[in-house]
């Protein structure tokens, strides 16, 4: 972030260069520029490079994904205070399974055990543990297991999650129970 704050800055002071070579140029022309060209082209620099920062975001981290973590949820939105987003939403936010890692259970191969990874611009990656049933098709979050547990992992399955339904076209049923088959 730190990176960028310099970037952004150093786009404001680059455009507004280009804004003072113009008054000069003008100048020797015999014209005088307006006072309000330098600060204008500066903030046209600052803006422009955080909008194109707010857009290439997804894409920057689409490049970086590992081979076997997809896309299942990409979530767009339009924010008032950013009035271009209503034009084109930005992506902000999207979640990704690590899919070629999922994890089949040995007692019931239809259960997997995959990670999904919660991205937001400008946060932290957060790594949310899922169980995948496939036969059912449901997802519930995976609550791990005490060490001194004499249950079985079926058993601490059924005990501790709330499944939820998965329907079939769902991306994350897709990418976890379709493609390992």
């Amino acid at each position: 972030m730190l990176f960028e704050f310099i970037a952004t800055i150093a786009a404001g002071f680059g455009l507004a260069g280009i804004a003072l070579v113009i008054t000069h140029l003008s100048k020797l022309a015999g014209k005088k520029a307006p006072k309000w060209l330098i600060p204008l082209f500066g903030a046209i620099g600052i803006f422009g490079f955080q909008i194109n920062q707010e857009y290439s975001w997804f894409g920057q981290q689409l490049e970086q994904l590992p081979e076997g973590v997809h896309v299942v949820k990409k979530v767009e939105e339009g924010t008032w205070f950013r009035p271009w987003s209503y034009v084109k939403p930005q992506t902000l936010r999207f979640i990704a399974a690590d899919s070629g890692n999922a994890r089949a259970n040995a007692d019931n191969p239809d259960i997997y055990l995959v990670n999904l990874y919660l991205f937001e611009r400008r946060r932290s990656v957060q790594q949310v543990p899922q169980v995948i049933d496939c036969a059912a098709p449901a997802r519930a979050d995976y609550v791990l297991q005490e060490k001194d547990s004499k249950l079985s992992i079926d058993e601490h399955v059924k005990q501790t999650t709330a499944w939820r339904p998965l329907e079939k076209n769902d991306p994350l049923f897709i990418n976890v129970c379709v493609n390992k088959k």
